[in-house]
């Protein structure tokens, strides 16, 4: 398999290359040293490798200057070049967008290649390095040595220049993959200070971002150029670009400071007065890493295994890449109804990838980042007021309408259900019934209507089984919320619809089935087949996509034993050598798919058929070779964090099957000791005596030194900091067989 090759020796020169103790200054564990943020920048992780703080509204990161696939996230491992360093990079979302305001330091002449590359250098991961917080790299053609570290709004970068005729090129024309600039502009405000803007689209619509740039001394010559900017062979405008002349000294150093904005240059402004307002890269440097020491502290593992604990605490790293701030430091924001607003005592924030994420990354965010997951309600709510409806897929200030369901909220009803923040509760309702109620939006009306979404309607509806599915899922959490709120009638109304996914099985095929408007199911289906009727997944993978209602689902199948042998075939009924599988088909186990969230809990699903062990089986095949420490260390892209979460969860010893059950099945622990700070002060401990990558097997079992007979642990143990405690073996053991 591809994505488990690469270059340890190589990876463990990166990590000490960064020039990071054990302990830091205070004594405490420095845990940015176990943060390797070259994993998932090869294969399909789609990862990148900048600095960026916690849900940073910067990520200031490396472009390769190609488009394509593989460079989605403007870094792919196997390039040599880089053409600039940006401010804005999605994390393994598979959608090529934004890249702004993009500066490339160079020494005369310099290398430009014909477009899309342009100016550039060549690199070798000889000379770079990266670890939370930072990234370093020199540019070969070039002597520069380029260091980056990020505030929240701003972005700093460290050039140390040869002594030669050098120049800062600062490029807003410059668009790879779906973006485009529309509009752009730069002017200068003084003698070491530039501000302007850069409009484009791409996936995200009518995207704005207005910046503000300090240099640390005096550029010796200003100078701009337009660039025209061409879009399906018609001229759509011109980009501008900036550059900035110096006569620079041998070994001299130039710090370029920049805060971004999404409401105006003035704010722009005031964000690089409040975070960045001098030109110590090092104290900025230092803050970024004890931010992320202050969350990567959260959940404290035990190891000897330093690539199993880089691998961990790069996957909780993932984790809180995303979703990002998004208002400056006054609380002004840009919305959907493309208007500025204010978040007034909470933060606003987007890149929300909810179709992926609701699964694992926002149940982990309930227990480690409680005061943002109110602030992310806040923030749903928000756009449900000025777009008419809650975000599916939304950032910088837009909604891509990417992927399916209305899948904020399973987010919203877990924070409720938790009792999480002071959102208002009756508004959140509102914006759930509503969204789910929006007739002309996605077939929801005949979804209500029929019972299922038809794969034949005119006009064409795609996905229409997994539309089915996820809708059903959403409204069983609608009518949980419903009814700790007292709202009877809408809790009966939700938990009918609920019971939709029943209406696409077939009992024929056994499997769920597209249906057309009159009922009839289509023909010729394959469940290994991968069509249009089923969003990135085949008739596999989404058959067990019924999270709330498991039971329901072994009695549709026909019964226990019939569902623990399709269980079973799901990871051995391997696809032949000559089957054409899609990009997001990876991480094969059969036909369960780990590189594609519609498969992330289908490992856990032998525990509600009493036989364990093989979810022990499974998830510790998945943990141990499909998560290392390599640049093709993710076997699928990271999604905006669900692939970390589901790792950083998994390796605790436990899942969310269902979101927002608050119960967690227990699968396989990764390391002797995990322990889980919480925000009410306990912590919650999962201790896993004789663990390691041979034994796997679960033998016994005890909550707080009292034997345990369940195979699932709850949210309420977790918030009292119960200890869960293990004894592993190398052959299965008879714990909760029945």
């Amino acid at each position: 398999m591809r994505f488990l090759t690469g270059s340890v020796c190589a990876f463990a020169f990166l990590i000490t290359a960064c020039g990071t103790q054990e302990k830091s200054v205070t004594g405490d564990t420095d845990y940015t040293q176990f943060v390797n943020p070259f994993i998932g920048t090869d294969f399909t992780g789609n990862t990148y490798p900048g600095a960026q703080v916690p849900f940073g509204m910067v990520q200031l990161s490396p472009d390769n200057g190609l488009p394509g696939w593989d460079r989605i996230s403007g870094y792919f491992y196997p390039d040599s070049t880089i053409a600039g360093f940006s401010h804005t990079h999605l994390s393994g979302t598979g959608a090529g967008d934004l890249y702004d305001i993009s500066f490339m330091p160079v020494t005369l002449p310099y290398k430009e290649a014909e477009a899309p590359l342009g100016i550039h250098s060549k690199f070798s991961h000889d000379r770079e390095s990266a670890y939370a917080g930072y990234y370093q790299v020199m540019l070969d053609d070039y002597g520069i040595n380029v260091e980056l570290t990020a505030t929240e709004r701003c972005g700093v970068q460290r050039y140390t220049f040869p002594q030669a005729e050098s120049a800062v090129f600062l490029n807003l024309a410059k668009a790879m993959n779906w973006d485009v600039t529309e509009a752009s502009f730069i002017e200068a405000v003084d003698s070491v200070t530039v501000r302007g803007y850069r409009f484009s689209d791409g996936w995200a619509r009518g995207q704005k971002i207005y910046f503000y740039t300090r240099f640390s001394r005096p550029f010796d010559k200003m100078s701009l150029d337009t660039v025209l900017i061409e879009k399906d062979g018609l001229k759509i405008s011109n980009g501008v670009v900036a550059r900035f002349d110096y006569q620079t000294q041998k070994d001299e150093q130039l710090t370029v400071v920049t805060a971004i904005s999404g409401t105006s240059m003035d704010g722009a402004a005031r964000n690089l007065q409040a975070e960045a307002p001098d030109n110590d890269f090092d104290a900025y440097l230092a803050k970024a890493k004890a931010m992320w020491n202050k969350e990567l502290a959260k959940i404290e593992i035990e190891s000897d295994n330093k690539d199993d604990k880089t691998v961990f605490y790069t996957a909780f790293y993932h984790s809180m890449l995303a979703p990002t701030i998004y208002n400056d430091v006054d609380g002004a924001y840009y919305g959907p109804d493309k208007q500025v607003h204010q978040a007034d005592g909470w933060v606003n924030y987007g890149t929300f990838s909810l179709w992926d994420t609701y699964r694992a990354s926002h149940p982990l965010f309930t227990y480690t980042q409680p005061e943002r997951t109110n602030d992310m309600v806040k923030s749903f709510i928000a756009f449900y007021e000025q777009n008419g409806r809650l975000p599916v897929w939304n950032f910088q200030g837009s909604e891509t309408d990417m992927m399916i369901g209305y899948h904020s909220v399973p987010v919203i009803v877990d924070a409720y259900l938790k009792g999480i923040g002071d959102f208002d509760a009756e508004k959140a309702l509102e914006a759930c019934v509503k969204t789910a109620n929006i007739d002309e939006y996605r077939a929801i009306g005949v979804y209500k209507e029929k019972g299922y979404v038809p794969y034949d309607l005119k006009p064409y509806e795609n996905w229409s089984l997994s539309k089915t599915l996820e809708y059903a899922f959403d409204d069983y959490c609608i009518a949980r919320m419903a009814e700790k709120m007292g709202k009877t009638d809408v809790m009966k109304e939700f938990d009918a619809r609920a019971l939709n996914y029943k209406n696409v099985f077939n009992p024929v095929t056994t499997f769920m089935q597209p249906r057309d408007s009159k009922g009839n199911f289509i023909e010729g289906f394959k469940a290994d087949a991968y069509t249009e009727d089923i969003c990135e997944s085949n008739g596999w993978q989404y058959f067990w996509s019924v999270q709330h209602d498991i039971d329901g689902l072994v009695g549709l199948s026909g019964g226990t034993e019939r569902f623990t042998q399709k269980l079973d075939s799901m990871f051995t009924f391997h696809p032949s050598a000559d089957d054409e599988l899609p990009i997001f088909s990876t991480g094969m186990i059969g036909q369960y798919a780990h590189g594609n969230e519609p498969s992330h809990h289908v490992s856990y699903l032998f525990n509600k058929v009493n036989e364990p062990w093989k979810t022990q089986k499974y998830v510790a095949q998945i943990m141990h070779e499909f998560y290392t420490n390599t640049p093709g260390g993710l076997c699928g892209n990271e999604d905006c964090g669900q692939m970390s979460a589901w790792y950083v969860f998994s390796a605790m010893g436990f899942y969310p099957v269902n979101p927002i059950s608050g119960n967690y099945e227990i699968g396989t622990p990764m390391f002797p000791k995990a322990q889980l700070h919480l925000s009410n002060g306990k912590t919650f401990t999962v201790i896993a005596h004789n663990v390691s990558h041979e034994n796997i097997y679960i033998q016994s079992v005890k909550l707080n030194g009292a034997p345990y007979d369940k195979c699932y642990i709850t949210h309420q143990q977790i918030m009292d900091g119960a200890t869960l405690e293990f004894e592993m073996g190398k052959e299965p053991g008879t714990v909760w067989y029945k």
